[in-house]
This record gives C-alpha cells, sequence and structure tokens, in this order.
C-alpha cells in the first residue's frame, strides 16, 4: 500500500473515478462529499494525505486547508484545481496546502504528487522522532553508545560487538572505508576485561615497508642506520591491553609470514635482536579489502586469514542503514554547532530530504564532513540545501550501470535497455501505463517488450 488517502469532492461521479482509480493504483481511499464531513472525519482516524477538490459548496478547500493545517499539520494536503487559475492555487498552498494538481485530473499524475506527500509525511515524522531520540539520549543506553543507530544492520553489529567483547579470540572487523571500524574496535576494548589496559593502534597501510617490522616487533640498538637506542614494538606496548591493527589488508606479504608466527606464538623477536618476548595482548584487526578475493589473488597469506578470521563482524555501510542518517546527522550537527558556538538547532524538511535521498560512499566519515560543512555555512537556525555541499546538494540517483572497469562486464544494448525499463517499472509500482508514459513507448510497445523479457 502506497499510503491512505482521504478524498474530498462534491462532485459522485468525479469522486467515485478518483477513488476507483487511486485504489488500483494501491492506495487505500476514504471519500468525503464536503470539507464539513472531512473534517469530522480527520477527528476520527488517522491518513497519510488528503486530497480535495477547491471549488465545494459551504466550506471551500481553501478553508479546508486552513482548518487542517490548524488541527493536523502533520498530515498534507493536496488540492484540485482548474487549469490555469494560478491564483486560487496560490491562494491555497498560502492556506497550508501541500501541494496541488489542476484539472482536468490525470489519475497517474495525481497517484505521483499523493506519493510525494506521503513521503514528505513520513520523512518530517522521522524527523520529529530522531529529535526527540537524541535530546533524550537514548542510544546512549545502548551497551555500544560509541556505534549511534538503530538501523537493523547495526543494531546487529553492536549485539555481536557486546557479545563478543569478553572473548580474548582475535577479531577481524570489516567494513568499507569509513564505516567506523576504530570505533567499533575501541568499543571491544572498552566492554573487554582488558579494559583498564591499553589501546594501541596501527595503521598498516601508512607505514613504509621498511618499517613495518620495526614498528610492529620493536628493534635493539644499532639493528639499521638511526637506531640509535632499542624500542619495544607495539605488540609488546600494548602488554595487558588491545592492539589495534587498521588496514591489515594492506600489509606486505613478508611481514605477513612473521605476523603469523608472533600471533601463533605469542612471542616477538624485535628487529636485530637474539631473544624473543613474550606478550599479552588481544589483536582486533581491520580491512576495507575483501581478503578471500586476496588470498585467491596471493596477495594475502591463507594461513593469517584464517588465523585473524575468528570472529568477524561486518559493519554496514550508511546506505543500508538509511534509518539511521538523519539520526547521526543531528548528532553531528549539536557536536559541530557546540564547537563553533552557533545557533544552528537542526535540519530543514529540504535539506533532510537530500541527505536521505543521497548514497554516501564516504559512509559516516562523509556525513560527518558533510555536517561540518553546512554549519559553517549555515545562516538560519536550521540547516537548508544551500548549506549542504555541492555533490550532496546536486546528487540525482542513478540506477543503470552502462559499464565497469572490467571489459566482462560490458553488456549490450539491448541489456542496458532491459535493465533500464525493468527500473523506471520498479518505480512506477507496477503500473505499465505511467511506465510506458515515463519511457515515451505506448503501452503496447511496452507490453510487448515485457513479454519478450518474460515479465508478466
Amino acid at each position: 500500500m502506497r499510503g491512505s488517502a482521504l478524498l474530498v469532492e462534491d462532485d459522485p461521479a468525479l469522486r467515485r473515478a478518483l477513488s476507483v482509480g487511486l485504489t488500483d493504483l494501491s492506495f487505500e481511499v476514504s471519500t468525503s462529499g464536503s470539507a464539513a464531513e472531512a473534517l469530522q472525519q480527520l477527528e476520527l482516524s488517522d491518513f497519510d494525505v488528503v486530497l480535495t477538490d477547491l471549488n465545494m459548496p459551504g466550506m471551500s478547500g481553501i478553508e479546508l486547508c486552513g482548518r487542517v493545517a490548524q488541527s493536523r499539520p502533520d498530515i498534507p494536503v493536496v488540492v484540485i484545481t482548474a487549469f490555469g487559475n494560478l491564483d486560487t492555487a496560490v491562494a491555497a498552498i498560502r492556506a497550508g496546502a501541500y501541494d496541488f494538481v489542476t484539472k482536468p485530473v490525470e489519475i497517474d499524475a495525481v497517484a505521483l504528487v499523493l506519493a510525494r506527500a506521503v513521503q514528505h509525511r513520513k520523512l518530517r515524522d522521522e524527523v520529529k522522532r530522531l529529535r526527540s531520540v537524541v535530546a533524550a539520549g537514548v542510544t546512549a543506553g545502548s551497551p555500544v553508545p560509541e556505534l549511534l543507530g538503530e538501523s537493523p544492520a547495526i543494531s546487529t553489529a553492536k549485539e555481536l560487538i557486546a557479545r563478543v567483547a569478553a572473548s580474548d579470540s582475535t577479531v577481524l572487523i570489516t567494513g568499507e572505508s569509513g564505516t567506523g571500524k576504530e570505533v567499533a574496535a575501541r568499543a571491544l576494548h572498552r566492554l573487554s576485561k582488558r579494559a583498564e589496559g591499553p589501546f594501541n593502534a596501527i595503521n598498516c597501510a601508512a607505514v613504509p615497508e621498511s618499517l613495518i617490522e620495526s614498528e610492529l616487533f620493536g628493534h635493539t640498538r644499532g639493528a639499521f642506520t638511526d637506531a640509535r637506542s632499542a624500542r619495544a614494538g607495539i605488540l609488546v606496548q600494548a602488554q595487558g591491553g588491545t592492539l589495534f591493527l587498521d588496514e591489515l589488508g594492506e600489509l606486505p606479504l613478508s611481514a605477513q609470514a612473521k605476523l603469523l608466527r608472533v600471533l601463533q606464538e605469542r612471542v616477538v623477536r624485535p628487529v636485530g635482536g637474539d631473544h624473543e618476548v613474550p606478550f599479552d595482548a588481544r589483536i582486533i584487526a581491520a580491512t576495507n579489502r575483501d581478503l578471500e578475493r586476496a588470498v585467491e589473488e596471493g596477495k594475502f597469506r591463507e594461513d593469517l586469514f584464517f588465523r585473524i578470521h575468528v570472529l568477524p563482524i561486518e559493519l554496514p555501510p550508511l546506505r543500508a542503514r538509511v534509518g539511521d542518517v538523519l539520526l547521526l546527522a543531528a548528532h553531528f550537527l549539536r557536536e559541530f554547532a557546540r564547537r563553533t558556538d552557533k545557533e544552528v538547532t537542526g535540519i530543514g524538511q529540504a535539506a533532510a530530504e537530500l541527505l536521505l535521498g543521497y548514497q554516501w560512499p564516504g559512509n559516516v566519515r562523509e556525513l560527518i564532513n558533510c555536517v561540518e560543512h553546512a554549519v559553517a555555512l549555515a545562516r538560519y537556525e536550521q540547516i537548508t540545501p544551500e548549506d549542504l555541499p555541492p555533490r550532496v546538494r546536486n546528487y540525482r540517483p542513478s540506477h543503470i550501470i552502462v559499464a565497469g572497469e572490467n571489459p566482462d562486464e560490458l553488456v549490450p544494448m539491448e541489456e542496458v535497455e532491459r535493465r533500464y525499463i525493468l527500473r523506471v517499472l520498479e518505480a512506477s509500482a507496477g503500473n505499465k501505463r505511467l511506465a510506458a508514459r515515463v519511457l515515451g513507448f505506448d503501452r503496447k510497445t511496452l507490453y510487448r517488450k515485457l513479454e519478450r523479457y518474460g515479465v508478466s
């Protein structure tokens, strides 16, 4: 179902035609013959949207808009106005209407406007809910408050973190760049029995290959040029605590072999040293690479993979947890507003819609940068679309992948057309008449193509 609608129309024939048409397009429709009757129905029932004619006997549609805006501001109102009567449409918008459609009415066009209005209401309700969540500090009650969010994807990850934290086994955290892998690692340390010990982290991708062994295992005096004194490696420095090996997939193969032995024997031999030094630290590794594929390609040791792949935890990308976007944005907004001492208190409706529609390839890290940018540019109490970075403000989703970097992924033009037609049909909720109009086909052509694709 695409939403519940209250249709207010005094013309019985038009009322029935609209009701049948919208029902066929998956709306749950209730009808009313007058504005006064509609107000009574609104007192007894909840609706996602109201669709009303403007010119009705008794109370007009404009008066109804004003009454609904006062008593039920959460319900958007869409008005039907005569073609070209712009003054009346403007008056309705000023009275509180969400949008308008013109006569003669096209049922597909009405359905699209109503669907947008329903989405608008759901988004507004979600913003309101998230504001109350943030204000009440509900997420602070989570065993892993470091990872903000309530979506099923992040909730599953947080539950797994809480469950494995007490274990001393090695944990491998996977996920795209910017998903919060180090945040998760610190949460694991805080919840573990080693919480009083040190949390040491090393980015394996940031250390030159010639120095990685020294950083991990330490070195003796004179082991190499500039080694003027002995130095304990980060493994020994993490004694009694946790060692976080970030971007482990970037570790050189030569160092991988030595790290494997260290993890098996729990002793390290400093570079240039003759004696082995025991260490006691829990190992948490993280990577944004597909290590199994790296093993197949000979870029990562299979034995090391199985040594660290004891307790895997995967952090979802932000695009898989859309319900958390505004919650996270509201949290970061408060932080940046406090730091900059700016009176920015929230995210406007239009900006919120843009945030929800963006795909966030940089994940939470990109969202943080986006909110910092918006707070810095904000001129009002609420973030507006103009405050957002251009890449977010101007983003338009594309669902068609024409080609990838791999030549094997190239597809014929007919396949591109097939994917696009099916995508338009999906976006049209299966309405073939609307899909044909969007595609520029007549319906017979669309039916013929769908039959060829095996789609009924």
